[in-house]
């Protein structure tokens, strides 16, 4: 039976720190070059977070090109039968995103690191300064619109009964106090639940051990679809990995988020 077979998406470092020999896996390290080099999960490979992101304004969290995609996969090994391991040090932003681009390209074995460093540290588990060789290739990759919600998609189902936008940012950026685009405040109807929120300190920063119960009070269920976005998809990447971890059916990650409806002059928004 394969390694990771019946293992959730979230899993702990004790599962992992079992598994780290495992020929499927693909671990994959999202913190920063600096935090890398001090020492990282055995067999880690480093994936700069910008390589994730388009980088260019107002949109800055769009999918990068295809191009781009297919060099990071094939310097990390991509294949079929592979079975990713992501996590990064604040709690699952990255890790999160790193997940979204997963299921863009349509491979669905992976899991989420509960807490990322910080737990497996809290666990007195070993790191490693030994950094992987880039596998020397490029993958070919076919790129799937599902998981992704763009800004025409989004104004279409404004107002749905059966649709939930989680909106991650923080309270003032959600109000329009604090502005970070041309225009301030939120989507019309979205729902603020700030992605530290979902995170305990206390446990290493996994997840919430209620934060199915949070959500449900804010209306964010599974018998909706949910959009979730921040400024860039980076905070949303954790919000959009714990929708998915929960099970929810239709999840959505709004790529351009606030950087893109913000920024542009006819955008509805509420403040």
């Amino acid at each position: 039976m394969p390694a990771f077979a019946d293992l959730p998406l979230v899993i702990e470092p004790s599962d992992l720190v079992t598994r780290l020999a495992a020929p499927e896996l693909i671990l994959v390290d999202l913190t920063s070059a600096a935090r890398y080099a001090e020492g990282h999960l055995p067999g880690a490979r480093f994936v700069d977070p910008k390589l994730t992101q388009l980088g260019q304004p107002p949109a800055p969290g769009l999918l990068p090109p295809q191009a781009q995609l297919e060099r990071l996969f094939g310097a990390l090994g991509h294949r079929a039968d592979a079975v990713y391991v992501v996590y990064d040090d604040e709690g699952g932003g990255w890790a999160g995103r790193f997940i979204w681009l997963l299921d863009v390209i349509g491979h669905t074995r992976y899991h989420y690191l509960n807490g990322g460093l910080h737990a497996w540290l809290a666990e007195g588990l070993p790191l490693s300064r030994e950094m992987p060789p880039d596998q020397d290739g490029v993958a070919t990759l076919s790129l799937h619109d599902a998981p992704t919600a763009t800004r025409e998609y989004l104004l279409g189902r404004l107002g749905a009964a059966d649709l939930a936008v989680w909106d991650a940012r923080g309270p003032l950026e959600y109000t329009g106090e604090k502005l970070v685009a041309a225009r301030g405040g939120h989507i019309p109807g979205a729902v603020n639940f700030e992605w530290t929120a979902g995170m305990d300190p206390a446990r290493g920063l996994r997840i919430r051990e209620d934060i199915a119960e949070r959500l449900t009070g804010l209306g964010i269920t599974p018998d909706k679809e949910v959009i979730t976005h921040c400024q860039t998809h980076h905070r949303s990447g954790f919000t959009y990995l714990v929708a998915k971890a929960l099970g929810y059916p239709r999840v959505k990650a709004y790529a351009g988020s606030w950087g893109e409806w913000g920024n542009m002059p006819d955008t509805p928004i509420e403040r």
